[in-house]
């Protein structure tokens, strides 16, 4: 581990991998309706942060694992500490998709 590690950020890679090892998972990409048209990864549920905040419905029970993605991994890491507040137990922030190498729905 470097001395500057603790600057990085989640790799969101990691992340969709680990996702689609865990069963009953859900990816949820927290940008607008509009950033998610012009590509998000595939099997992902657009739920923006600004809906969460609204008492929009997460599309999962409060113990199922989400993980969460945005585009740089600002607005995930408030979206994971908002669904804490909301009593999901399992959410973890995953980065942004800038950063991601895999397939990208449009």
């Amino acid at each position: 581990m470097g001395f500057f590690d603790f600057l990085k950020g989640p790799d969101i890679n990691q992340g969709v991998a680990e996702w689609n090892a865990t069963p009953g998972a859900v990816l949820l990409d927290v940008r607008t309706p509009q950033e998610y048209r012009e590509g998000h990864i595939p099997n992902s549920v657009n739920l923006p942060l600004q809906s969460l905040g609204g008492g929009a419905s997460v599309p999962a029970g409060k113990d199922a694992p989400l993980f969460v993605y945005c585009h740089s991994g600002a607005r995930s890491r408030q979206a994971v500490s908002l669904l804490g507040q909301m009593g999901y137990a399992h959410a973890k922030n995953i980065g942004g998709i800038a950063a991601y190498q895999g397939k990208v729905e449009r």
